[in-house]
């Protein structure tokens, strides 16, 4: 299935001030799979995310989705293709109502009525917030608007699932909840988290960045596994492999 893989070629970003974000990316992520970007702050993990579906474009170097470079004239495509869920719910909840905002994207693609609806309804029924559909976003907690983020992304039934920090500001039960749900996306998932523990949970890959250059890329309990590398770029064990005796007996995800 070409249409799900996410291919960057010597991909380099460097912003109008200057700063270089990202520097010589090349990775290939196929069909089903589940990987994680992890790294310090400033390392390059939400610009490389930007640069999927086209918030971004690359100083130089190339971005393919599936079977086709990502350009202006393949980028409605593209975003069809990879559905992408920023770190602030508020960046994607900007209508009246839930319902509105769940609907914005498949309306947009120019979708006849009753499927919209039919998409629309599927989405708040995997988030399970069918409930909170005549609500203002402005009146959801934390939880209910990530939860809502994600469904405005799943009714348009993208074959990429794109997260930046998919669990910033939720409490445990909340957390527990986007995982929960997160793992029923049987398609290809690309995560940029802190929460090493989630990875552990869901990601069986996990790409390192250092300075906006890959360090690692591997098996997730690997790279855990690996204190040097771990130290070199300023991350810590995930909590539930800290001080444990029988880490290393752990299983993948």
């Amino acid at each position: 299935m070409s249409h799900h893989i996410v291919e960057l070629n010597d991909l380099s970003h460097v912003y109008p001030d200057g700063t270089t974000a990202l520097k010589g990316i090349n990775l290939r992520i196929t069909h089903g799979e589940s990987v994680a970007i992890v790294g310090a702050n400033g390392a390059g993990k939400s610009t490389l995310l930007l640069h999927l579906n086209g918030f971004l474009w690359p100083t130089s170097g190339s971005v393919r989705i599936g079977d086709y470079p990502l350009t202006k004239e393949t980028l409605r495509e593209a975003r069809r293709t990879v559905g992408m869920i920023f770190q602030d719910p508020d960046d994607q909840l900007f209508m009246p109502t839930i319902l509105d905002d769940v609907a914005f994207g498949p309306f947009n693609l120019g979708l006849p009525r009753d499927e919209v609806e039919r998409k629309v309804e599927d989405a708040l029924a995997r988030m399970d917030i069918a409930h909170l559909r005549d609500k203002p976003p402005y009146k959801l907690s934390a939880g209910e608007k990530r939860r809502a983020a994600i469904a405005t992304v799943l009714s348009m039934t993208p074959d990429i699932l794109v997260l930046d920090e998919p669990t910033t500001g939720l409490d445990p039960l909340g957390r527990r909840q986007i995982i929960a749900i997160l793992k029923e996306f049987t398609h290809t998932r690309i995560i940029a988290t802190h929460d090493l523990d989630l990875v552990l949970d869901l990601c069986m890959r996990t790409i390192v960045l250092h300075k906006g250059s890959i360090r690692a890329d591997g098996k997730t309990l690997d790279i855990f596994k690996d204190q040097a590398l771990l130290n070199e770029c300023h991350l810590e064990r995930p909590l539930s492999m800290q001080g444990c005796p029988v880490c290393n007996a752990r299983t993948s995800p």
